[in-house]
Parts: C-alpha cells; structure tokens; sequence
C-alpha cells in the first residue's frame, strides 16, 4: 500500500540543479513541491565527490539565486591566488542543507525525501524502510537528466589485472606510502585536480605519470570573475572570443585566435587539442602542470597489468609500485541527445547558457514561473545548448548560447531579470558601466560590433563541419 502525496510540482534530484530550479520557483510562485533524492543529503554529486574537490568557477556563480554561496572573498595563496574563491565540496554541501532546512523546508510548500528511488510514474520508493510513495503532480521535473559521473562511483573501461595497485581518485589522500609513480589515467578536468593536489602535496613532477587521450581546450579562469575589478578580462576576453571568430578564415584559424587573444588556453603547445569541455584553469595551474613532462599520449587505455599498461595505439612500462588512479569518467555526458525542456507535464532541464548549468536551472523555473502555460512559448526562450565534447562542439554550443543571449536581450521582462539574478553576474556587470569610462564602453563597443558577425560565421563554419 502506498502513501498518497500531492504537490504541483515533483522534482526528481536535488542536487545543483534540482535546487536552483526549487529555489526560484519557491521566490517566483506560491506553488508547492515534493523533492525526491537517492542521497541522504541534497547536493548531488558532491556526496560522493573526492576529498580535495572545489568549484572550478567563482563560488558567486554557484548555488542558488536567493542565498550567496561565495564569502566575497579572494584567496591569497594557492595555485588560485588573486580570484575570487572557489568552494570545496564541503562547503557545497553545508549549503545545500543549510538551504533546505533554513529555507525550503520552513516554507511550508516543500516535502523532502532524501533516501528514496524514483521508481517512475509519479512512484519512489525509501531506500532504508522500504516505504512506497505515490504522487498526484501537475508537472514532473526530471533534474537527473544531466547525471554528473564521478570517479568513486565510476567503472573503468579497461581491463585491471590482479597485482595492480589501482584506485579512485576518491582514495588518493588515504595513501600511507610513497609509490613509484602516480600513473594519472584521464585527461580532463578530475585528472588535472589530481595532478594539481600531487604537486601541492609535495610529490615530485618526475614521479607522475600523465595518460592523455586527448589535450584539451581550456578557459583562462581570469577570465570568468564576475566581480568589476575584473571586467577588463571577464568582458573583454567576450569581445576578443567574438573578434576572434568574427576574424577566421577558417575553423583552425578561429582556434588560432582564440588562443592568441586569450580566451582559450592550452597546457602544450606543441599539442594541437582535440577536446573542449568548458574546464576552467589559472594561469598559476598552467605553469604548474607544465613541470609534468611524463606524458602519454598513445589513446584510451585498454589494460593494465602489474608491468604493462596498454593502451589503443601503443604499450608503457608500467611496475608494481605504481600506483594508478582512474580519472577517466566523463563528468557530463556529451553525447546525450536533446530533449525538449518543456514538453508536456514534463520539465527535463538542461544547459541554456554555456558552461551555467545552475544559472540555466534558476532561469528555466523563472520561465516556468511567469510565461503564459504555452511550451512552445517556453521552449523558444530556452533554447538547448548542447555539451561540448570535441573540440568542434565549441561553435554549435557558441551558437546557441549567442541565439539565447539574443532573445533575451529582447524582452525587456526576462532582461530586467537577469540584472537582479545573482547567478547572472555579467548583465549586473554591464549595467553598471558609467557614461564616462571610455576603456569599458570600447570593450562593450568591440562586443556588440562583432556579435552579428560572428554568429554569421559560427554558422557558415557549422555548416561546413556538418558537410
């Protein structure tokens, strides 16, 4: 027999997303929610994240609209020094639940329901006691589609012969003795924290071992600060990225001038990147993974034996006392297909603008929240931005996000909006330029002047990839 609920709307997921959506309709609406999670604590992913983790984005941008997650502060020391803060995992998941006690749950409008599987059809069930629910709902909202991966709860896809000394990042730190390399198996965003806290640990660059399947494009985080002392790199590097692709003659010849301008960077330079997923990195981090020179670029590792790692285009040495961490999972998945965010009683949300998926969550419930119940209205403002995955996935994700921006910008309701969202930061930042700065009105000039022509070329450079 199950207990009967009913709410407006039944939100699967209470991680990053799944709270940022519940906050802003909880500010913008009187409607009531039932919130269901397979964990015993809202955050997520960052339950089960690895010890050392932080955000790789200001904290300003992260959490939810109604409550700040940054301290306002720049940190002094560190391979980030000189940027604002960046949260550690700890002090994502404090929030989370400061938020859901503090806030949602005194509301009156919130039922939580942490430990339970959504069984689908409006059915979870508690994991612990085994209790069934059934939900009598006006919408469904799917905040598990965008499922972060992350090592602890990743299975390789490579065969691990007995004798090798293999982890999760996650165990790293329960290390008790030196071994005789570190063998660092991923070449993304997880494998780059893990060379970076080897190194801030004091372990010698010669003793780390990178596997690489693909280099990376990667944003200098300079870039994305969103407080004013920073607007000169954060909007003027918006500027030279719509210079730079406005100017290409060709798909290469774009990235070329990414590079040159400063809006992507590389970790080597003789390494033509094959992969963009929106990785952040400080100039500091840069310099530091440079000193790593055991690099390993022979494709998608396919075994590894106590003396031999193999991978899909050669062998290395490898012995039993290194010890191999799995950085390989893919945060998000890439290649998942699109869906409508709005169709029918059911919201799926995803990515809106690039690389804020919080913001994009906070934006699709503002939608929700105040548009007439016409999805094909909804739909039109919230425009999916795919995920990047190659290095090419860069334009059709530029493209889309620059057809949002657009929109937006041309309704007055959703532009006022965004000015008092803190997860926005950048239409605040803008706002408040001053007639009389002439440096920050040129750089503001320089981005509108080529917006149209780069999304022009954007396309023409679509089409001929797709051709």
């Amino acid at each position: 027999m199950s207990t009967q609920l009913s709410a407006d709307y039944l939100i699967i997921g209470s991680g990053a997303m799944g709270m940022a959506f519940a906050d802003t309709l909880l500010t913008e609406s009187d409607a009531t929610l039932i919130i269901v999670d397979r964990f015993a604590k809202p955050g997520g992913h960052w339950n089960v994240a690895y010890p050392f983790v932080t955000l790789h984005q200001p904290s300003t941008f992260y959490g939810v609209s109604s409550r700040e997650l940054s301290q306002g502060l720049k940190d002094q020391v560190g391979l980030n020094k000189g940027l604002n803060d960046l949260a550690s995992g700890q002090d994502v998941l404090r929030y989370y639940d400061d938020v859901m006690r503090h806030q949602f749950l005194p509301s009156g409008r919130v039922k939580y329901f942490p430990m339970c599987d959504y069984k689908g059809g409006g059915t979870f069930e508690n994991k612990l006691s085994g209790e069934a629910f059934e939900v009598s709902y006006k919408k469904r909202v799917d905040c598990t589609y965008l499922k972060t991966h992350v090592p602890s709860t990743h299975t390789p896809s490579f065969d691990i012969v007995e004798g090798v000394n293999f982890m999760p990042l996650n165990d790293l730190p329960n290390i008790t003795e030196p071994a005789d390399m570190y063998n660092i198996i991923g070449g993304g965003k997880t494998g780059i924290d893990a060379l970076l806290w080897l190194l801030e640990m004091g372990v010698k660059p010669d003793n780390i071992q990178w596997v690489v399947s693909r280099d990376a494009w990667l944003l200098d985080r300079k870039n994305t600060q969103p407080s004013a002392e920073f607007f000169n790199s954060t909007m003027g590097a918006q500027a030279a990225q719509f210079e730079s692709i406005a100017n290409a003659e060709s798909v290469e010849d774009m990235f070329d001038r990414l590079e040159t301008s400063g809006y992507f960077v590389r970790i080597d330079k003789n390494m033509r990147p094959e992969m963009f997923h929106g990785a952040t990195i400080s100039q500091a981090e840069l310099a530091a993974l440079r000193q790593i020179k055991n690099v390993v670029r022979l494709g998608h590792v396919t075994k590894i034996e106590p003396n031999l790692i193999t991978l899909k285009k050669g062998t290395v040495p490898t012995t039993p006392g290194t010890v191999h961490i799995d950085c390989s999972a893919s945060a998000l998945k890439a290649d998942l297909k699109p869906t409508l965010i709005f169709d029918g009683d059911v919201i799926t949300p995803q990515m809106v603008r690039s690389y804020q998926p919080i913001f994009s969550a906070s934006l699709i419930a503002h939608i929700e929240a105040t548009f007439p119940d016409d999805n094909a209205a909804k739909n039109n403002m919230c425009g999916v931005v795919p995920l990047p995955n190659a290095d090419i996935d860069y334009m059709k994700m530029t493209a889309a996000n620059m057809m949002n921006q657009y929109k937006w910008s041309q309704h007055p309701e959703i532009r006022d909006w965004l000015l008092g969202n803190r997860l926005d930061g950048f239409s605040k930042m803008v706002s408040e330029v001053s007639a009389e700065d002439t440096e920050k009105r040129a750089i503001l000039k320089r981005l509108r002047n080529n917006a149209m022509p780069a999304a022009m070329k954007l396309q023409q450079f679509i089409a001929q990839a797709e051709s």
